[in-house]
Protein backbone atom coordinates (compact mmCIF):
# COMPACT_ATOMS: atom_id res chain seq x y z
CA UNK A 1 0.00 0.00 0.00
CA UNK A 2 1.31 3.45 -0.93
CA UNK A 3 2.22 5.61 2.03
CA UNK A 4 1.67 9.35 2.30
CA UNK A 5 4.75 11.34 1.34
CA UNK A 6 3.21 14.74 1.99
CA UNK A 7 0.28 16.00 4.02
CA UNK A 8 -1.20 19.49 3.90
CA UNK A 9 -3.33 19.99 7.00
CA UNK A 10 -5.95 22.75 7.35
CA UNK A 11 -3.84 25.31 5.47
CA UNK A 12 -5.29 28.82 5.07
CA UNK A 13 -3.72 31.91 3.51
CA UNK A 14 -4.84 35.38 2.46
CA UNK A 15 -2.52 36.59 -0.28
CA UNK A 16 -3.21 39.46 -2.71
CA UNK A 17 -6.45 38.49 -4.47
CA UNK A 18 -6.38 34.88 -3.31
CA UNK A 19 -7.65 33.22 -0.19
CA UNK A 20 -7.01 29.59 0.67
CA UNK A 21 -9.39 28.17 3.22
CA UNK A 22 -8.76 25.02 5.28
CA UNK A 23 -7.03 23.03 2.53
CA UNK A 24 -6.29 19.45 3.54
CA UNK A 25 -4.76 16.90 1.16
CA UNK A 26 -2.21 14.11 1.01
CA UNK A 27 0.14 12.96 -1.74
CA UNK A 28 1.28 9.36 -1.88
CA UNK A 29 4.73 8.06 -2.71
CA UNK A 30 5.20 7.78 -6.50
CA UNK A 31 1.93 9.58 -7.23
CA UNK A 32 1.21 12.24 -9.85
CA UNK A 33 -1.28 14.40 -7.96
CA UNK A 34 -3.18 17.06 -9.92
CA UNK A 35 -4.54 20.27 -8.40
CA UNK A 36 -7.18 21.31 -10.93
CA UNK A 37 -9.08 24.56 -10.99
CA UNK A 38 -9.80 27.72 -12.99
CA UNK A 39 -7.48 30.73 -12.97
CA UNK A 40 -7.49 32.80 -9.79
CA UNK A 41 -8.57 30.23 -7.19
CA UNK A 42 -5.24 30.02 -5.33
CA UNK A 43 -3.61 26.93 -6.90
CA UNK A 44 -0.19 28.58 -7.21
CA UNK A 45 -0.41 30.01 -3.67
CA UNK A 46 -0.97 26.46 -2.37
CA UNK A 47 1.99 25.17 -4.37
CA UNK A 48 4.24 27.96 -3.04
CA UNK A 49 3.20 27.15 0.54
CA UNK A 50 4.14 23.49 -0.05
CA UNK A 51 7.46 24.64 -1.58
CA UNK A 52 8.18 26.92 1.39
CA UNK A 53 8.14 30.12 -0.67
CA UNK A 54 5.09 31.44 1.23
CA UNK A 55 4.22 30.75 4.87
CA UNK A 56 0.62 29.73 5.63
CA UNK A 57 -1.47 31.92 7.95
CA UNK A 58 -2.57 28.72 9.67
CA UNK A 59 -2.24 24.97 9.20
CA UNK A 60 0.86 22.94 8.51
CA UNK A 61 2.83 21.01 5.89
CA UNK A 62 4.10 17.57 6.91
CA UNK A 63 6.64 15.64 4.82
CA UNK A 64 7.43 12.01 5.65
CA UNK A 65 6.04 12.50 9.13
CA UNK A 66 8.05 15.65 9.86
CA UNK A 67 6.48 19.12 10.22
CA UNK A 68 8.31 21.29 7.64
CA UNK A 69 5.94 24.30 7.84
CA UNK A 70 8.67 26.64 9.13
CA UNK A 71 11.56 25.19 7.13
CA UNK A 72 12.95 27.22 4.17
CA UNK A 73 12.69 25.78 0.63
CA UNK A 74 16.29 24.55 0.52
CA UNK A 75 15.80 22.48 3.67
CA UNK A 76 12.74 20.71 2.24
CA UNK A 77 14.59 19.36 -0.80
CA UNK A 78 11.60 19.75 -3.14
CA UNK A 79 12.07 21.05 -6.68
CA UNK A 80 9.69 23.77 -7.89
CA UNK A 81 9.17 24.39 -11.61
CA UNK A 82 7.46 27.80 -12.07
CA UNK A 83 5.29 28.60 -15.05
CA UNK A 84 8.03 30.70 -16.72
CA UNK A 85 10.63 27.87 -16.32
CA UNK A 86 13.19 30.28 -14.64
CA UNK A 87 16.16 29.07 -16.73
CA UNK A 88 19.45 30.95 -16.38
CA UNK A 89 19.82 32.82 -19.72
CA UNK A 90 23.62 33.19 -19.51
CA UNK A 91 24.21 29.45 -18.97
CA UNK A 92 24.20 26.62 -21.47
CA UNK A 93 21.56 23.91 -21.26
CA UNK A 94 24.17 21.61 -19.68
CA UNK A 95 24.97 24.17 -16.96
CA UNK A 96 21.26 24.81 -16.32
CA UNK A 97 20.56 21.11 -15.86
CA UNK A 98 23.72 20.62 -13.78
CA UNK A 99 23.12 23.62 -11.50
CA UNK A 100 21.35 21.75 -8.69
CA UNK A 101 24.00 19.04 -8.64
CA UNK A 102 26.84 21.58 -8.49
CA UNK A 103 25.42 23.44 -5.49
CA UNK A 104 24.98 20.08 -3.76
CA UNK A 105 28.69 19.36 -4.22
CA UNK A 106 28.27 16.34 -6.50
CA UNK A 107 31.63 15.31 -8.09
CA UNK A 108 32.23 16.56 -11.63
CA UNK A 109 32.31 13.09 -13.22
CA UNK A 110 29.01 12.15 -11.55
CA UNK A 111 27.43 15.44 -12.72
CA UNK A 112 28.50 14.68 -16.31
CA UNK A 113 26.98 11.18 -16.14
CA UNK A 114 23.68 12.20 -14.56
CA UNK A 115 23.12 15.24 -16.79
CA UNK A 116 23.73 13.25 -19.97
CA UNK A 117 21.56 10.40 -18.71
CA UNK A 118 18.52 12.58 -17.95
CA UNK A 119 19.11 14.67 -21.10
CA UNK A 120 18.94 11.51 -23.20
CA UNK A 121 15.69 10.37 -21.56
CA UNK A 122 14.12 13.81 -22.15
CA UNK A 123 15.47 14.10 -25.70
CA UNK A 124 17.62 17.20 -25.15
CA UNK A 125 21.09 15.61 -25.30
CA UNK A 126 21.73 17.37 -28.64
CA UNK A 127 20.93 20.77 -27.06
CA UNK A 128 23.38 20.71 -24.14
CA UNK A 129 25.69 23.30 -25.72
CA UNK A 130 22.89 25.77 -26.53
CA UNK A 131 21.62 28.79 -24.56
CA UNK A 132 17.94 28.92 -23.43
CA UNK A 133 17.06 31.88 -25.67
CA UNK A 134 17.84 29.78 -28.76
CA UNK A 135 15.35 27.07 -27.76
CA UNK A 136 11.66 26.63 -28.54
CA UNK A 137 9.09 26.70 -25.75
CA UNK A 138 8.86 22.91 -25.71
CA UNK A 139 12.65 22.57 -25.54
CA UNK A 140 12.84 25.08 -22.68
CA UNK A 141 10.21 23.11 -20.79
CA UNK A 142 12.20 19.90 -21.25
CA UNK A 143 15.29 21.65 -19.87
CA UNK A 144 13.35 22.89 -16.82
CA UNK A 145 12.02 19.38 -16.16
CA UNK A 146 15.48 17.84 -16.69
CA UNK A 147 16.96 20.29 -14.17
CA UNK A 148 14.33 19.16 -11.67
CA UNK A 149 14.67 15.42 -12.26
CA UNK A 150 18.48 15.27 -12.32
CA UNK A 151 18.77 15.96 -8.57
CA UNK A 152 16.39 13.06 -7.89
CA UNK A 153 14.17 15.10 -5.56
CA UNK A 154 11.63 13.46 -3.24
CA UNK A 155 8.91 15.72 -4.64
CA UNK A 156 8.49 17.81 -7.82
CA UNK A 157 6.12 20.79 -7.78
CA UNK A 158 4.94 21.90 -11.23
CA UNK A 159 2.98 25.13 -11.80
CA UNK A 160 1.02 25.00 -15.09
CA UNK A 161 4.00 23.26 -16.76
CA UNK A 162 2.51 23.23 -20.27
CA UNK A 163 0.50 26.48 -20.22
CA UNK A 164 2.85 28.46 -22.48
CA UNK A 165 3.06 25.84 -25.22
CA UNK A 166 1.07 25.43 -28.42
CA UNK A 167 -1.51 22.64 -28.56
CA UNK A 168 0.65 20.25 -30.61
CA UNK A 169 3.75 20.65 -28.41
CA UNK A 170 1.67 20.35 -25.25
CA UNK A 171 0.09 17.10 -26.44
CA UNK A 172 3.51 15.66 -27.31
CA UNK A 173 5.03 16.62 -23.94
CA UNK A 174 2.08 15.17 -22.00
CA UNK A 175 2.72 11.85 -23.73
CA UNK A 176 6.44 12.08 -23.01
CA UNK A 177 5.84 12.95 -19.35
CA UNK A 178 4.18 9.54 -18.92
CA UNK A 179 7.30 7.83 -20.29
CA UNK A 180 9.67 9.92 -18.14
CA UNK A 181 7.74 8.94 -15.07
CA UNK A 182 7.92 5.24 -15.98
CA UNK A 183 11.66 5.43 -16.67
CA UNK A 184 12.78 7.77 -13.88
CA UNK A 185 10.09 7.40 -11.23
CA UNK A 186 9.09 10.49 -9.25
CA UNK A 187 6.38 11.95 -7.04
CA UNK A 188 4.75 15.11 -8.39
CA UNK A 189 2.18 17.75 -7.52
CA UNK A 190 0.99 19.35 -10.74
CA UNK A 191 -1.12 22.52 -10.81
CA UNK A 192 -3.22 23.06 -13.94
CA UNK A 193 -6.53 24.28 -15.34
CA UNK A 194 -6.31 21.74 -18.20
CA UNK A 195 -8.66 18.73 -18.16
CA UNK A 196 -6.39 17.06 -20.75
CA UNK A 197 -3.37 17.21 -18.43
CA UNK A 198 -5.43 16.01 -15.46
CA UNK A 199 -6.96 13.04 -17.28
CA UNK A 200 -3.75 12.06 -19.11
CA UNK A 201 -1.27 12.35 -16.25
CA UNK A 202 -3.04 12.28 -12.90
CA UNK A 203 -3.43 9.37 -10.53
CA UNK A 204 -5.65 11.46 -8.29
CA UNK A 205 -7.02 14.97 -8.60
CA UNK A 206 -8.04 17.69 -6.18
CA UNK A 207 -10.56 20.15 -7.62
CA UNK A 208 -10.01 23.67 -6.28
CA UNK A 209 -12.79 26.27 -6.47
CA UNK A 210 -12.97 29.59 -4.60
CA UNK A 211 -9.89 28.84 -2.50
CA UNK A 212 -11.13 25.47 -1.28
CA UNK A 213 -10.27 21.91 -2.26
CA UNK A 214 -13.84 20.79 -2.88
CA UNK A 215 -13.31 17.23 -4.10
CA UNK A 216 -10.36 14.83 -4.07
CA UNK A 217 -10.31 11.39 -5.63
CA UNK A 218 -9.19 9.14 -8.46
CA UNK A 219 -9.39 10.83 -11.87
CA UNK A 220 -12.15 8.57 -13.22
CA UNK A 221 -14.20 8.91 -10.03
CA UNK A 222 -14.05 12.72 -9.88
CA UNK A 223 -14.78 13.26 -13.57
CA UNK A 224 -17.65 10.77 -13.67
CA UNK A 225 -19.11 11.46 -10.22
CA UNK A 226 -18.65 15.11 -9.25
CA UNK A 227 -19.57 15.75 -5.62
CA UNK A 228 -21.70 18.85 -6.27
CA UNK A 229 -23.36 20.83 -9.02
CA UNK A 230 -20.56 23.41 -8.78
CA UNK A 231 -17.89 20.78 -9.42
CA UNK A 232 -20.01 19.23 -12.18
CA UNK A 233 -20.35 22.52 -14.05
CA UNK A 234 -16.61 23.16 -13.80
CA UNK A 235 -15.88 19.64 -15.10
CA UNK A 236 -18.04 20.13 -18.18
CA UNK A 237 -21.54 19.00 -17.20
CA UNK A 238 -23.16 21.86 -19.14
CA UNK A 239 -26.61 20.33 -18.83
CA UNK A 240 -27.95 20.47 -15.27
CA UNK A 241 -31.63 19.50 -15.25
CA UNK A 242 -33.96 19.77 -12.26
CA UNK A 243 -37.18 17.82 -11.90
CA UNK A 244 -39.24 15.47 -9.74
CA UNK A 245 -38.08 11.86 -9.55
CA UNK A 246 -40.17 8.78 -8.92
CA UNK A 247 -38.31 5.48 -9.12
CA UNK A 248 -36.16 5.61 -12.25
CA UNK A 249 -38.20 8.36 -13.89
CA UNK A 250 -37.53 12.10 -13.79
CA UNK A 251 -40.36 14.38 -14.83
CA UNK A 252 -39.33 17.84 -15.94
CA UNK A 253 -41.29 20.40 -17.97
CA UNK A 254 -43.32 17.84 -19.88
CA UNK A 255 -40.45 15.39 -20.49
CA UNK A 256 -39.94 12.02 -18.82
CA UNK A 257 -36.27 11.08 -18.47
CA UNK A 258 -35.03 7.63 -17.47
CA UNK A 259 -32.50 7.73 -14.62
CA UNK A 260 -29.51 5.41 -13.97
CA UNK A 261 -30.75 4.73 -10.42
CA UNK A 262 -33.87 5.05 -8.32
CA UNK A 263 -34.61 8.43 -6.72
CA UNK A 264 -37.54 10.30 -5.26
CA UNK A 265 -38.52 13.93 -4.83
CA UNK A 266 -36.93 16.99 -6.38
CA UNK A 267 -33.45 16.24 -7.72
CA UNK A 268 -30.91 17.54 -10.23
CA UNK A 269 -29.04 15.54 -12.84
CA UNK A 270 -25.95 16.47 -14.84
CA UNK A 271 -25.25 15.50 -18.45
CA UNK A 272 -22.16 16.24 -20.55
CA UNK A 273 -22.76 17.81 -24.00
CA UNK A 274 -20.59 15.13 -25.64
CA UNK A 275 -22.94 12.39 -24.33
CA UNK A 276 -25.88 13.69 -26.39
CA UNK A 277 -26.25 12.19 -29.87
CA UNK A 278 -28.06 14.20 -32.55
CA UNK A 279 -29.75 12.51 -35.50
CA UNK A 280 -32.30 13.17 -38.22
CA UNK A 281 -34.31 10.02 -37.41
CA UNK A 282 -34.89 8.05 -34.19
CA UNK A 283 -31.89 5.87 -33.39
CA UNK A 284 -31.93 2.11 -32.96
CA UNK A 285 -29.55 2.08 -30.01
CA UNK A 286 -29.30 1.37 -26.28
CA UNK A 287 -29.96 5.03 -25.48
CA UNK A 288 -33.08 5.00 -23.32
CA UNK A 289 -33.76 8.74 -23.60
CA UNK A 290 -34.69 10.17 -26.99
CA UNK A 291 -36.57 13.39 -27.69
CA UNK A 292 -37.56 15.55 -30.63
CA UNK A 293 -35.76 18.89 -30.30
CA UNK A 294 -35.49 22.21 -32.11
CA UNK A 295 -32.11 23.92 -32.63
CA UNK A 296 -32.04 27.31 -30.87
CA UNK A 297 -28.43 28.31 -31.59
CA UNK A 298 -25.17 27.05 -33.10
CA UNK A 299 -21.77 28.13 -31.75
CA UNK A 300 -18.51 27.10 -33.42
CA UNK A 301 -15.70 26.31 -30.95
CA UNK A 302 -12.67 25.40 -33.04
CA UNK A 303 -13.03 21.76 -34.16
CA UNK A 304 -16.29 21.33 -32.22
CA UNK A 305 -19.70 22.97 -32.48
CA UNK A 306 -21.97 23.60 -29.48
CA UNK A 307 -25.61 23.13 -30.41
CA UNK A 308 -28.30 24.48 -28.06
CA UNK A 309 -31.65 22.74 -28.45
CA UNK A 310 -35.10 22.89 -26.93
CA UNK A 311 -36.78 19.57 -26.17
CA UNK A 312 -40.24 20.26 -24.74
CA UNK A 313 -39.55 22.69 -21.90
CA UNK A 314 -35.91 21.58 -21.43
CA UNK A 315 -32.79 23.26 -22.87
CA UNK A 316 -30.02 20.87 -23.91
CA UNK A 317 -26.47 21.61 -25.09
CA UNK A 318 -24.70 19.11 -27.32
CA UNK A 319 -21.28 18.97 -28.97
CA UNK A 320 -20.88 17.80 -32.56
CA UNK A 321 -18.02 17.95 -35.06
CA UNK A 322 -18.04 20.42 -37.93
CA UNK A 323 -18.58 17.58 -40.41
CA UNK A 324 -21.61 16.35 -38.42
CA UNK A 325 -23.03 19.89 -38.41
CA UNK A 326 -22.82 20.02 -42.20
CA UNK A 327 -24.08 16.45 -42.67
CA UNK A 328 -27.12 17.00 -40.44
CA UNK A 329 -27.78 20.48 -41.80
CA UNK A 330 -27.75 21.89 -38.29
CA UNK A 331 -28.99 25.48 -38.17
CA UNK A 332 -31.37 27.52 -36.07
CA UNK A 333 -34.94 26.16 -36.29
CA UNK A 334 -33.89 22.71 -37.53
CA UNK A 335 -35.76 19.77 -35.95
CA UNK A 336 -33.62 16.83 -34.82
CA UNK A 337 -33.65 13.91 -32.39
CA UNK A 338 -31.51 14.21 -29.25
CA UNK A 339 -30.69 10.97 -27.45
CA UNK A 340 -28.55 9.94 -24.48
CA UNK A 341 -28.11 6.91 -22.25
CA UNK A 342 -29.49 6.84 -18.73
CA UNK A 343 -25.97 5.88 -17.58
CA UNK A 344 -24.66 9.23 -18.90
CA UNK A 345 -26.70 11.06 -16.26
CA UNK A 346 -25.18 11.91 -12.89
CA UNK A 347 -27.66 12.35 -10.05
CA UNK A 348 -26.81 15.02 -7.45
Amino acid sequence: MQKDELRVENVSKCWKDFELRDVTMSVREGEHFIILGPTGVGKTVLLEIIAGILPPDSGRVVFRGKDVTDEPPERRGFVYIPQNYALFPHMTVFSNVAYGLKIRGVPKQEIERRVREVAEVLGIDHLLHRKPKTLSGGEQQRVAIARALVVEPPLILMDEPFANLDVQTRGRLIGEMKRWRRELGFTAIHVTHSFEEAISLGDRVGVMLRGRLVQVGAIREVFSKPSSEEVARFLGFENVIEGVASGRRLRVNGLEIELPEEASGRIRVGLRPEDIILSEEPLRSSARNEFRAVVESVEELGPLVRVTLRAGGVTLRAFVTRSSMVELGIEKGRELYASFKASALHVF
